[in-house]
């Protein structure tokens, strides 16, 4: 069973091609903005970090809540470390992703110590939620969106060092599918639904989470509508 059709067809009816010219699937490469050589010579050194991780086994497993098919698990079984997490008394709230002042860092930072580097080289003004997600038993993360508030757009970049994840974005009315193929990426998260196909071994991402950079941030274009789909209106004017 999918998810709920009056949903899928409010949201779209205000984002659709005819309308507001805004392409689906899409995702807009954000390797122009980044050091991508920096982030690929931190392959081995997260991989090896992530191993240390999964072999503490800790209970942290990515949650599917907006599925596509209902039917999909709930916790498919990859697996996250939280390299910050909420600050004590504050209740968590997917929409807080991008509100810094809630979140603090976790033990596991210092961990990551050099990945932690690397994110404050990306251009933020501030960074709230900052997670890694990773999987090793070949499952996948079935079609899914981050949540179901048009007026909300995060500021993120989702990120890996390697691009060994068939990470996708789906245009759930046509079946399109569209795979990122860049290091690093921004994409409409309430629009269109995104997920990854199972993969042997181990494959991961990285998401950072907060508020752009305020001149960088002046840089993307807006759409007039519809304020989650600027990532898509950005890479259908690109298109990249």
């Amino acid at each position: 069973m999918r998810e709920q059709a009056g949903n899928i067809h409010l949201v779209n009816s205000r984002a659709s091609a005819g309308q507001t010219g805004l392409k689906y699937p899409s995702y807009k490469s954000f390797d122009e903005f980044i050091d991508v050589e920096k982030l690929k010579a931190l392959d081995g050194y997260l991989i090896e970090k992530i191993k240390q991780h999964r072999g503490l086994n800790l209970p942290d497993f990515f949650l599917n809540e907006h599925r596509l098919d209902a039917n999909a698990p709930h916790q498919p079984g990859a697996r996250e470390v939280w390299l910050t997490k909420t600050k004590p008394g504050t209740l968590y709230n997917y929409l807080d992703l991008n509100k810094p002042e809630l979140w603090e860092r976790t033990e596991w930072a210092a961990d990551f110590s050099l990945l932690m580097d690397f994110i404050a080289t990306l251009p933020f003004y501030q960074t709230g939620r900052i997670l890694i997600i990773y999987d090793d038993q070949g499952l996948e993360v079935p079609a899914h969106r981050d949540h179901l508030n048009t007026e909300i757009c995060h500021d993120f970049i989702w990120f890996r060092t390697n691009l060994t994840k068939p990470f996708y974005m789906l245009n759930q009315n046509t079946g399109e599918k569209i795979y990122v193929s860049s290091y690093s990426a921004w994409f409409d998260t309430v629009n269109q639904f995104h997920g990854s196909d199972a993969k042997p071994g181990l494959s991961f991402s990285i998401r950072v989470d907060g508020i752009f950079e305020r001149r960088f941030s002046s840089t993307i274009p807006r759409p007039a509508s519809n304020p989650s789909s600027t990532p898509a209106y950005w890479a259908s004017i690109t298109q990249t």
